[in-house]
């Protein structure tokens, strides 16, 4: 594992509160597809982990927070581990989850009740039993009355604690978080509450380097590398603390076009990737500096659009350009050249970086911070009406079916309480089918103008008066 250097961020796993962390942390270990992806979405609550019939589908470790007992602990999702389903990821796959069980506090290995006992269960159980920590043998997929004798031949492991259960159908699930829980000591009561993470969905398409930026950011083998596009099929959450900030990185599987999805679990990726942007404060998009914009970058920067979300543009593997000519030339005429080409999210900063070499990590986090700090800028309510009446003055708006736009009153929303919110703004009107597409984004120029709105989408929403009720003669 690398040292942190000074002044750069790190993993959750090497901060000076580690042993506080790693005291309420749960790891999910078994073979392939005896449902621990399952039983990792029951306990978090909701779906996280790509549940799936194919073995090998969960290859990174994923993180995420159980809620269902007295007090929240954390749990690690891993790889399967014990039979070469994938041979090019097989020994990523274990090194995962040996850090996984170094992360963790209790053990939770999850045996297939339906399948019976295999010779991977049992050479798994000599290694787990090896690990001086506790282990809770967790019988899966006992979904009836009938089957509740299926655990019975698992206890020849010789593990003291054991439990059937149904992932799938929520049975024991209960009684199984308070026996994880016996084993994990209460939080600390003069803890301080936690500060609430900014989530960053790392996004692109397959092969530009997503988690090799991730990587480069924690200085860790966090997220697995290959050259074989489609790596990452689960949205991981990572989490991560830089300058006592703490982030939730989420590496997003590789957006590929819907028609070159290539079976079900790709599409299942491809989903959570999108689910990914929508569940995030800001979206990191990474393009590739050797290959330009491509299509399918301007389908997930629309996405981003989209979604109204926060986003920076990373542009990766700088290192490989080679430069022409003027250096500085050549930079300007580069960077115009992608926020040309997307054009529609001219919001978005743009900076160059290495994920091989680690150029210009300090960089791209500094500008997030900077991102952060204009989402909480606000314009005062009589300064946005003197503005908005200002401008309407110097470029007063076309006439459109016969009515001209008129702006009665402006305010922008208050939304303190959304970690990086889009500033919001409604604007009461005449008529909001006077108000021509072009003028409103003039108007949005405008209050860019009047205070930076770095990396974030303006939201104006236009409220027209109601009509007015014609008045009933007298007598009627």
């Amino acid at each position: 594992m690398l040292a942190p250097r000074a002044g750069k961020g790190r993993a959750i796993r090497n901060m000076t509160t580690e042993t506080a962390i790693r005291s309420r942390t749960a790891a999910i270990v078994g073979r392939p597809n005896v449902g621990k992806s399952a039983l990792f979405n029951r306990l978090a609550g909701r779906k996280i982990s790509i549940v799936h019939d194919q073995p090998g589908v969960t290859r990174d470790r994923i993180v995420a927070e159980c809620k269902l007992g007295e007090h929240p602990f954390t749990m690690i999702d891993t790889g399967g581990i014990g039979s070469d389903v994938d041979a090019s990821f097989t020994d990523q796959v274990h090194a995962e989850v040996e850090l996984a069980l170094q992360a963790a506090e209790v053990i939770l290995f999850v045996v297939d009740g339906q399948d019976g006992l295999t010779p991977v269960d049992s050479d798994l159980a000599r290694r787990l039993r090896r690990v001086s920590k506790p282990v809770v043998l967790v019988v899966n997929k006992v979904d009836v009355e009938k089957h509740r004798n299926f655990d019975s031949e698992f206890s020849k492991l010789g593990f003291e604690h054991s439990l059937s259960v149904s992932a799938e159908h929520g049975r024991n699930i209960g009684a199984l978080v308070e026996i994880t829980e016996s084993f994990l000591p209460a939080p600390h009561p003069d803890e301080p509450p936690a500060r609430i993470p900014l989530k960053l969905a790392v996004v692109g398409r397959p092969n530009v380097g997503k988690s090799s930026l991730i990587n480069a950011i924690l200085e860790d083998s966090r997220t697995m590398v290959s050259p074989i596009s489609g790596t990452t099929r689960d949205a991981v959450d990572v989490p991560y603390e830089r300058g006592g900030q703490p982030y939730i990185l989420i590496d997003t599987a590789g957006i590929r076009p819907r028609g070159k999805v290539d079976n079900s679990v790709e599409v299942f990726s491809v989903m959570r990737s999108e689910k990914g942007i929508r569940r995030a404060d800001l979206c990191v998009l990474v393009i590739d500096a050797t290959m330009g914009v491509t299509a399918q970058d301007k389908k997930i920067a629309g996405q981003i659009q989209e979604a109204r979300k926060a986003c920076v543009v990373a542009v990766n593997k700088w290192d490989l350009v080679e430069i022409e000519g003027d250096r500085k030339e050549f930079l300007h005429e580069f960077m115009e050249g992608i926020k040309s080409e997307l054009f529609f999210l001219d919001y978005a900063p743009l900076t160059l970086v290495s994920a091989k070499t680690g150029d210009n990590m300090m960089r791209l986090f500094k500008t997030i911070e900077e991102v952060r700090h204009c989402s909480r800028q606000r314009i005062t309510t009589g300064v946005l009406n003197r503005m908005v009446h200002a401008v309407i003055s110097a470029n007063p708006p076309p006439i459109r079916s016969g009515k001209r736009f008129k702006i009665l009153y402006a305010t922008q929303l208050d939304t303190g309480h959304e970690a990086m919110p889009a500033p919001h703004f409604i604007l009461f009107v005449n008529s909001a089918d006077a108000l021509a597409p072009h003028y409103k984004k003039y108007l949005e120029s405008q209050l860019r103008a009047e205070s930076s709105f770095t990396g974030l989408p303006v939201i104006i929403d236009v409220r027209g008066r109601p009509p007015r009720e014609r008045k009933r003669p007298q007598g009627h």
